[in-house]
C-alpha cells in the first residue's frame, strides 16, 4: 500500500449509497478522508479521517496542511462540494479542472451561456425570477417547454409544461425544490426548449483534455409531467460508445466548458437533430450508475476518477457483453412506511441486490410535494440483457412496501 498513490477524499455520504465507492478506491490508493461529520463505517476503508468544513477551500487547505499524509490528488463525488474542492486543488497545485469550469457545470444557466458562446448547439434557455417571467419566456421559446431548478441535479424540480398555467405551476414547484449545499440564484429557475428522444447519461473521465467515456446509462423516468429518475440500464458494449455524433458532442461540451481533468456525469437527449446536452455535472454519476458500470464489467469509473485525480492515465474500458440495471421503487401514493420486506424467493437469476431503504416511520411524498421518495431498489446484472430486464420488470414484488 505504501507504493499506492495518495488520494485525499472529500465527503463520504450515506453508507447505503456510497460505500461501494470507497471499497472500489481502497485497493488502488492510500486514502485520507476529509469529512464534515465524525466517521463511523468510513474508517475501515481509509487510512485516517479529519473532520472539517468541507465546503470551505481554506478549511480544506488548513486540514490538509496539518497531515503527514501528502496527497497526490483530491477527489469528491458530492455535488455540493465540487467547487470548493476544485479551488482547493488549484491552490494546492493538485490535478484538476479550473474552478470556473467546475462552477459552470454546477450552474445550468452558466452551462448554457458558456457553451452557446463556444458554438456548441444548445436548446433555447432563459433564467427567470418569477412565474410571470417564466410564462413570458415560454411564450417566446414556444410550447412545450421544460421548467427546471437552475442549480439542482438528479432531475429534481424538472417539469414539462404545455400551457401558461402549467408553466406558472411548474415555476412554483421548481423554485421550491432544494438540496443541502446547493446555491440559490436571483433568477433561480430555467425555462428551456423541450428536447425529445431517449435520454442517456455518460460517465467520463477527462485526462489532459481528452474525454474517456466509460459508462453509458439508458435512463428511465416517470411521474409525468416530472422527469423523476426511476431506473437505469447499462450495457458494457453499448453501440453509443462508437457513435461519432455523441463522441463529438462530448468533446465539444467539455472543451467548451473548459473541463480538462476529472470525472463528469453528462446527460444527453438523443434528438432527431442529434445528441443535445441536458446537463453536465463535475463529478461521478449518482443513482449507483458507476456501480452498474463495475457490475457490467466494462469499466470501473470510480478507480478511473481516482487515477486522473492523482495525475495517472485512466484504465481503458473493456468491451464485454454484460448488462447491469437498477429499478428504484416508489410508493403508489404519499404514505408513511410501516416496513419493507425483501422476498429472496422471488429473485430471478440475474438479481444482484434488493434493498429496502426507507425505515419504519419514513414519510414518502411524490412530486411535486417531494422528490426521490424511494423506499428501495433492485439491481440485476448478467450476460443476457433480456433476462436482466425481465428480472426487474416486477421489482415491486421483490421488495414489498407496507405503509399507511
Amino acid at each position: 500500500m505504501t507504493e499506492h498513490p495518495a488520494l485525499l477524499l472529500v465527503g463520504s455520504g450515506d453508507r447505503r449509497y456510497r460505500e461501494y465507492i470507497l471499497a472500489a478506491l481502497r485497493p488502488h490508493f492510500r486514502l485520507w478522508l476529509l469529512d464534515a461529520v465524525d466517521p463511523t463505517w468510513q474508517t475501515e476503508h481509509v487510512d485516517g479521517v479529519t473532520v472539517t468544513d468541507t465546503r470551505d477551500p481554506a478549511a480544506l487547505a488548513d486540514a490538509a496542511g496539518k497531515l503527514e499524509f501528502r496527497p497526490d490528488g483530491v477527489l469528491t463525488y458530492d455535488e455540493s462540494l465540487v467547487t470548493a474542492v476544485a479551488r482547493f486543488a488549484q491552490d494546492a497545485g493538485l490535478p484538476g479542472s479550473p474552478p470556473e469550469a467546475v462552477q459552470a457545470c454546477r450552474d445550468k444557466a452558466a452551462t448554457r451561456s458558456t457553451l452557446a458562446d463556444a458554438g456548441v448547439p444548445q436548446p433555447a434557455s432563459r433564467p427567470v425570477a418569477s412565474a410571470e417571467d417564466a410564462v413570458a419566456a415560454a411564450e417566446d421559446i414556444g410550447y412545450p417547454v421544460v421548467v427546471k431548478a437552475r442549480g439542482l441535479a438528479g432531475s429534481l424540480g424538472v417539469l414539462r409544461a404545455d400551457t401558461a398555467e402549467q408553466v406558472a405551476d411548474a415555476f412554483t414547484a421548481a423554485a421550491g425544490a432544494s438540496w443541502p449545499g446547493v446555491p440559490r440564484y436571483e433568477a433561480d429557475v430555467l425555462v428551456e426548449e423541450l428536447l425529445t428522444g431517449p435520454e442517456i447519461s455518460v460517465d467520463v473521465v477527462v485526462d489532459h483534455g481528452v474525454c474517456h467515456p466509460l459508462v453509458i446509462a439508458r435512463k428511465q423516468t416517470g411521474f409525468e409531467p416530472f422527469f423523476e429518475e426511476t431506473g437505469h440500464v447499462v450495457d458494457a458494449d453499448d453501440p453509443l460508445f462508437d457513435d461519432a455524433d455523441l463522441l463529438d458532442q462530448l468533446d465539444q461540451v467539455h472543451k467548451g466548458i473548459g473541463f480538462t481533468c476529472g470525472a463528469t456525469h453528462t446527460e444527453f437527449k438523443l434528438t432527431p437533430r442529434g445528441p443535445r446536452l441536458v446537463e453536465i455535472n463535475a463529478r461521478l454519476g449518482g443513482d449507483f450508475i458507476p456501480r452498474l458500470g463495475i457490475l457490467a464489467a466494462g469499466a470501473d469509473p470510480v478507480v478511473a476518477a481516482g487515477q486522473v485525480a492523482v495525475g495517472l492515465p485512466p484504465t481503458p474500458r473493456r468491451v464485454l457483453r454484460k448488462t447491469a440495471a437498477i429499478r428504484f421503487l416508489y410508493p403508489s401514493r404519499d404514505c408513511e412506511v410501516t416496513a419493507t420486506t425483501v422476498r429472496p424467493e422471488r429473485f430471478g437469476p440475474t438479481i444482484h441486490e434488493a434493498l429496502g431503504t426507507a425505515g419504519p416511520g419514513t414519510k414518502l411524498a411524490l412530486p411535486p410535494r417531494a422528490y426521490l421518495a424511494r423506499y428501495g431498489h433492485v439491481i440485476a446484472a448478467g450476460e443476457d440483457r433480456a433476462q436482466v430486464v425481465a428480472d426487474l420488470a416486477d421489482a415491486e414484488r421483490i421488495v414489498e412496501l407496507q405503509s399507511t
